[in-house]
């Protein structure tokens, strides 16, 4: 983590010394809670976000709801989009990176953290800024794609420790993948902040953002979503 962060500080130093293990020393062998979780999230992985589904274009309008829930959105396809950090007038566009799992990301962090970290995120409300910033909804496109590879999610079993350690998170919290997708947002804009970065630093920032997330869930001890350092950061 570039910058003095308060919940960085002490992480692998000191008294409260956590360690890294190797992937070698795991043997991942799924129970069947793990098999049913693992196989649920990459079905969800493997949607498209289609704009004629009935479904999708609920969970877009949910999402602008949950995001301006006091200007009322024209239609699906409008200027209003760019408010949020769209690229045009239509996410359609944006979300073919990812797929549909990237628009639930976005909807999920704006419905469990609304005011404490969504909106602080998305309007900047913290820190000092640059005038060129990074488009937030296309930024959390980025990142849910991301954690696909850091995961190893489009594998049959992930063989890094990561993506061994995400399982055994994943027993304990089903909605840890999304979860863990609001953590790695606000890690991303905590690197943001402490590099001054600009627009054109983002890919510079998201892959130190990765490396981050890679070490903390790669701790020795760490068994549920909470054991992550980066946690905190969805609650200050």
């Amino acid at each position: 983590m570039v910058g003095n962060r308060a919940w960085f500080a002490g992480l692998f130093s000191g008294s409260g010394k956590r360690r890294q293990v190797s992937a070698e020393k795991i043997v991942l062998d799924l129970t069947p809670l793990q098999e049913q979780r693992l196989q649920s999230l990459k079905e969800r992985l493997n949607v498209p976000y289609d704009e004629t589904r009935t479904d999708h274009q609920e969970s877009l309008r949910a999402l602008w709801n949950a995001s301006f829930p006091d200007t009322e959105l024209t239609s699906l396809v409008s200027e209003q989009w760019k408010d949020m950090g769209w690229q045009g007038v239509n996410p359609a566009t944006d979300f073919r990176g990812c797929g549909f799992v990237s628009l639930e990301n976005l909807l999920f962090f704006a419905r469990t953290y609304p005011q404490a970290s969504f909106k602080r995120l998305m309007l900047k409300q913290q820190g000092m800024r640059t005038t060129w910033e990074y488009p937030f909804a296309v930024a959390g496109v980025n990142i849910s794609y991301m954690l696909i590879q850091l995961l190893e999610l489009n594998s049959v079993r992930p063989k890094s420790l990561p993506g061994i350690n995400f399982i055994k998170v994943l027993t304990e919290h089903e909605d840890a993948f999304d979860v863990l997708y609001c953590i790695a947002f606000e890690m991303m804009d905590a690197q943001w902040l402490a590099m001054r970065a600009s627009y054109m630093q983002f890919k510079e920032v998201l892959e130190a953002t990765r490396q981050q997330l890679e070490r903390e869930l790669s701790l020795e001890d760490l068994n549920g979503i909470h054991d992550l350092p980066a946690c905190n950061l969805l609650y200050k």
